[in-house]
């Protein structure tokens, strides 16, 4: 089916900050404890490689992602990686929790755009559960401006538009009831609007679903970067790799040398 760009209450500037974080740090958490990205390492090192530094600048970070499990890994071969978590609506609560577990983790306290990246953050550009959140001609300012700035970028969604997807996503209520308490940091508020007012589990059940439909195929993404200025100064790999039941879909952009 044909992607739809429904609206996403985790998008709207109106929608409660507090009940945002809520949404990622369950995502945060889900991705940290399933090791959803961890395949992706390879590609990941690739774009490392690629870079001025051995720096990571997670863009779109949500709630941290994947980023503590993937850090694990990634400081076993490079124990000098530093990563950096920015987002346009930062969940600074999370960021703080994610720098707590690890040193060499940090995040920037004000809203970055990852359509306009400040030209200061220098490293591979990395995007996990976030594309699907821009419209084409933003995603493709995205691609453009790691292009215009030279930095390696590298790109993940763990959704797409298929039935075991959806069926994921359909059912993420229950798993949103039975994970919250152990989430952290722990807040006593977040219990209340998952429990007793359970907002919390029906818009993660909403953007969920929604996310699916939104998710860009590998065909997609191959035509976003085709409408890239410039694009042939970088090098492009658009694919999917398994993650347990789950599939990952990737691009990864390097400028060539």
């Amino acid at each position: 089916m044909s992607r739809i760009h429904l609206f996403e209450f985790e998008d709207q500037k109106w929608f409660p900050a507090f009940l945002r974080n809520y949404g990622t740090d369950f995502l945060q958490f889900l991705a940290n404890k399933t090791r959803m990205f961890v395949p992706l390492i390879p590609w990941i090192e690739k774009g490392l490689s690629a870079s001025k530094t051995q720096t990571i600048i997670d863009l779109a970070s949500g709630g941290g992602g994947g980023i503590l499990s993937l850090n694990q890994e990634l400081l076993e071969k490079n124990p000098n990686i530093k990563i950096l978590l920015t987002d346009y609506f930062p969940n600074l609560s999370a960021f703080d929790y994610c720098s707590s577990q690890a040193s060499n983790i940090s995040f920037a306290q004000e809203s970055v755009d990852a359509r306009n990246v400040p030209k200061y953050f220098e490293g591979l550009r990395t995007q996990f559960l976030s594309l699907h959140h821009f419209q084409p001609k933003d995603a493709i300012k995205i691609l453009g401006n790691a292009v215009e700035a030279k930095e390696p970028i590298f790109i993940a969604e763990g959704q797409e538009r298929s039935i075991p997807s959806f069926l994921a996503m359909f059912f993420s209520p229950i798993t949103v009831l039975f994970v919250t308490p152990f989430i952290r940091p722990f807040s006593w508020r977040r219990i209340l609007f998952t429990y007793l007012i359970p907002i919390v589990s029906l818009f993660v059940w909403w953007d969920g679903m929604v996310s699916c439909l939104r998710t860009y195929s590998i065909a997609e993404m191959n035509q976003l970067v085709t409408q890239v200025k410039n694009k042939d100064e970088f090098d492009w790999e658009v694919g999917k790799v398994k993650s347990g039941p789950a599939s990952l879909l990737f691009l990864l952009g390097i400028p060539k040398n």
